[in-house]
């Protein structure tokens, strides 16, 4: 029994190292308050652990969505606090040392970036979020917003279609559906995985 608690306490800690971060900020996006995000996601972690989540095996990333996004919908209906995006920014941040000038023009298009997605209907918002900042496929974005894989497609189109529009092509990939939000490259050739 001690290598079986050994060998869980192992996968908790790199499925936390891997996912915690994005979570609190996905659910900040939601509820509009790092601190309850952070209650959000660690509700979200021990669900999974009481769940028995070990046998999730390829949905999990859907399933830690799913779940997150859940209860952060019953967080802001019950607490509507004020969103404050630099504190969520802070929470996705990479925990490295920069050079300052670099490290500060990437929160300037960061920020730019940001504010057009915000300006995005709520549903293309989540599902360009999803894709691009957490790197879900189209089927793990259907599952998380209980949607179809082709409405994913269309709600990403339009939202990606607006922003071009929004930034005359230039920094969002003028044709190319590879770049992401503040410039992360994401692949989303052969979406319908």
């Amino acid at each position: 029994m001690p290598d079986e608690s050994r060998r869980t306490s192992t996968w908790l800690r790199a499925l936390l190292e891997k996912h915690e971060r994005r979570l609190v900020a996905y659910a900040a996006r939601i509820v509009g308050d790092v601190d309850l995000a952070r209650d959000v996601a660690q509700e979200t972690f021990l669900k999974l652990i009481r769940e028995g989540g070990m046998e999730l095996d390829g949905k999990l990333p859907q399933w830690l969505y799913t779940v997150c996004r859940r209860r952060a919908i019953d967080v802001k209906r019950k607490e509507r606090p004020m969103q404050t995006s630099g504190e969520i920014e802070a929470v996705m941040a990479p925990r490295t040392m920069d050079d300052p000038a670099a490290a500060f023009e990437r929160r300037e298009e960061a920020s730019r970036a940001e504010a057009l997605v915000a300006a995005l209907p709520d549903k293309q918002q989540e599902a360009v979020r999803l894709r691009f900042t957490h790197g879900l496929s189209y089927k793990q974005i259907a599952d998380v917003m209980d949607t179809t894989v082709n409405n994913v497609g269309v709600l990403i189109h339009t939202g990606m279609k607006t922003l071009r529009a929004k930034l005359g092509g230039a920094e969002l990939g003028e044709g190319s559906s590879d770049q992401g939000i503040g410039g992360t490259r994401v692949g989303t050739k052969g979406h319908k995985d």
